[in-house]
């Protein structure tokens, strides 16, 4: 189903956002409502985890503005809605949004990069994998359909020649599945630490695999969006520090948004980028990835243009 997306601002919440002073209005009867609709992701995802609280926040602090959240299947899938026009807001991962030129889907721009995610590859303690090569004819879920997951994972099997039985299931899905034997791998593209790894080692021993040979590959294969990373010792439990390659994320928006009101949430997320870390109305836990962002690398979103209203509040920032 399409949603409405003639969204209306009385003068007044112009004026606000114009201004930066939305934060303290008390006076929302005089705002008309705009009811907005933010693409996620899966359960047990950093995606679902983080989109709950930064509509939290824009909620809270843009006057007249209600954000909920669309569970989704993640990065392509957040993209497919958007451009249906099933959703106004998405998250994403900035290599699966650039297309074959390098330029974004059409319609649709960013509001600004929130934080980078890493690549998993997680197997339990005991398997008898321990190499990227040792995945060769093993059962590996890629992540969901439509995921970032999914889109990540098969250009690193792809340029490592690799072919395996693959299977197509959310995080959730994957740990439960790899805790069973049921597969013998997941890939997980996400924030670092992740509720469904987290989960999973705490309960059982798990390993990262070292994909740094892999980063290499996709960063000279596909220059722009990624590069090399480490996930640190802290965490998981048990875990020791893996190398392994990064990937951006980015807050995507319909271009058909109006200026102001884009750039009333691009005040709240850089302005509230500390309380975005504590947990939202319906997460008990704490959003780690949030403090990574900041207004240095918010503007940071490669070759997908900032919306007019985000590049305004960008440029105010400098002066």
């Amino acid at each position: 189903m399409v949603v409405n997306l003639g969204l209306r601002l009385s003068r007044r919440a112009v004026l606000l956002a114009a201004g930066g002073l939305l934060v303290g209005c008390s006076r929302q009867s005089e705002v008309d409502p705009v009811r907005l609709r933010l693409a996620t992701g899966p359960e047990g995802a950093v995606y679902r985890r983080i989109g709950g609280s930064l509509a939290a926040h824009i909620s809270e602090q843009v006057p007249g503005a209600a954000v909920i959240t669309v569970p989704s299947r993640a990065s392509a899938d957040n993209i497919r809605m958007l451009r249906a026009g099933e959703v106004h807001m998405g998250l994403t991962s900035l290599d699966a949004l650039i297309t074959a030129d390098g330029s974004a889907p059409e319609g649709l721009s960013a509001i600004c990069r929130l934080y980078d995610s890493h690549l998993h590859l997680v197997v339990m303690a005991d398997s008898a994998i321990d190499s990227f090569r040792d995945l060769k004819g093993k059962r590996i879920s890629l992540g969901a359909r439509d995921s970032g997951t999914e889109f990540t994972s098969l250009r690193v099997l792809g340029l490592g020649l690799v072919d395996v039985d693959s299977r197509y299931l959310s995080q959730a899905e994957s740990a439960a599945a790899l805790r069973d034997g049921k597969i013998d791998a997941m890939f997980s593209l996400t924030g670092v630490p992740t509720p469904a790894i987290t989960e999973l080692a705490q309960r059982h021993p798990i390993r990262l695999i070292p994909l740094d040979e892999q980063a290499g590959a996709l960063f000279t294969a596909f220059p722009g969006p990624y590069a090399p990373a480490m996930i640190p010792t802290t965490a998981y439990v048990g875990v020791p520090a893996t190398r392994t390659v990064a990937v951006p994320n980015v807050l995507l928006v319909r271009n058909d948004l109006p200026d102001e009101l884009v750039r009333a949430i691009t005040d709240t997320i850089f302005t509230h980028a500390g309380t975005i870390t504590s947990a939202s109305r319906d997460d008990a836990e704490a959003v780690p990835e949030a403090w990574q962002i900041n207004v240095r690398t918010g503007i940071s979103t490669a070759s997908i243009p900032l919306h007019p209203g985000a590049a305004a509040w960008f440029r105010d920032r400098k002066r």
